[in-house]
């Protein structure tokens, strides 16, 4: 007979909740194996059991979820669909980001790496913000760039930022503050500036059109499908490299140890999309009853797979609160897992690659020059602003 699943006590989306979210992930995790929250959403925090949820697309179907609202301002494609839908679309995207694709763009990645580091270079001692004026300001300046985006509205990147994810959590006080900003002329840019005419035709946006033309997916699916990529292939990518400078700080023989074996950055990287998960979680529905342990998850419930909670946990990983360079993370939950794995984890490789690299390469240490600041948004997690001082190389 199976037991009753319990219900959580706490809130995890109060805007306390969110401000120490890895202790209140944590504690989720360790409360019981799969959890029931005030509004009927389960959640499953253990390792072992969202790695199953996310390799399990049949019994964890992306059709719907948590909070969905399918009249959401943000782009409603891939990420909501299963097979065999999904992989027709996701090939679309593959192709266009796809590591033979990316290469010819590199040029792009390094140049802009370059240009930031010379500028940080010339305020050396000061205290810079890792976020805005780091990983923030290259990943929405190269980001558009390999899209082909026109120059006009980029300002608009931050509150599309803010739109997306704001949209992603359940109504509440977070929810209700970001709903308040008028996002209309967000909406306008990235309606006008997605257009086929709009974009750079050696551009991915414009290859992602030309997958149109034949026949793989219509017209606007391939302009939902370039803003899916402009907001997926931004926020988790600046949040996890700001991460990757705050633990080089907070670990400086890891970071030492990674100057002395550069070629380890990507190791670095996805190191450091593990430590903090720049998502806290992803939305599923059960279509049939499924057990964890000793309880039963019924059809047509809406579960949470909490991505960072699994990704610190004590079962199966050692020392998850540590940031080791030489972590085994084949099994990070960080760029999920299965069929929805990331489609633009070469594009996000390629991107830390080319910024983390350089800072590797030119910055002798880090360190913490202020508090950290959460982004405060009910799914999205990381740091909204952490100042750090540099120390240059001669």
């Amino acid at each position: 007979m199976s037991k009753v699943i319990p219900l959580y006590p706490i809130d995890i989306f109060t805007p306390e909740a969110v401000r120490n979210a890895r202790e209140v992930d944590d504690a989720l995790r360790e409360f019981a194996p799969v959890v029931r929250l005030a509004d009927g959403t389960h959640m499953l925090g253990r390792h072992e059991h969202v790695s199953a949820g996310l390799l399990d697309w049949k019994a964890f179907s992306s059709t719907s979820r948590p909070w969905h609202d399918p009249n959401s301002p943000r782009p409603e494609i891939l990420l909501t669909d299963d097979p065999p839908r999904h992989t027709q679309v996701r090939k679309v995207i593959a192709d266009a980001l796809s590591p033979r694709a990316l290469e010819r763009v590199k040029a792009i990645f390094e140049e802009r790496a370059a240009a930031l580091l010379a500028r940080l270079r010339a305020r050396e001692g000061e205290a810079v913000d890792a976020v805005s004026e780091v990983t923030q300001a290259y990943v929405f300046q190269v980001l558009p760039d390999i899209l082909g985006l026109p120059e006009e509205g980029r300002e608009h990147m931050h509150g599309f930022s803010e739109m997306v994810w704001a949209t992603m959590g359940p109504p509440g006080e977070l929810f209700d503050q970001a709903m308040q900003y008028d996002y209309s002329a967000v909406i306008e840019w990235l309606e006008t500036q997605c257009e086929r005419d709009a974009l750079d035709p050696d551009g991915i946006g414009a290859e992602i059109y030309r997958a149109a033309d034949r026949g793989q997916v219509t017209l606007p699916e391939a302009k939902l499908l370039l803003q899916t990529v402009l907001s997926a292939g931004a926020d988790t990518t600046f949040i996890t490299m700001a991460n990757a400078l705050r633990a080089w700080a907070l670990f400086p023989a890891e970071y030492a140890r990674l100057r002395a074996e550069p070629k380890k950055v990507r190791a670095a990287f996805d190191e450091s999309l593990r430590w903090d998960s720049p998502s806290r979680m992803a939305g599923r529905i059960t279509t049939r009853e499924v057990e964890i342990d000793d309880y039963v998850i019924p059809a047509g419930t809406r579960c949470g797979l909490m991505f960072a909670a699994a990704n610190r946990d004590p079962r199966f990983w050692e020392a998850p609160d540590e940031y080791r360079l030489d972590r085994d993370n084949r099994h990070s939950l960080g760029w999920g897992y299965g069929v929805h794995g990331c489609v633009g984890r070469t594009l996000a490789q390629m991107e830390a690659q080319a910024l983390l690299g350089a800072i590797v390469a030119q910055v002798e240490s880090i360190e913490l020059a202020g508090p950290y600041e959460p982004w405060m948004t009910t799914v999205g997690h990381g740091p909204i602003r952490q100042p750090v001082r540099l120390k240059f190389a001669p």
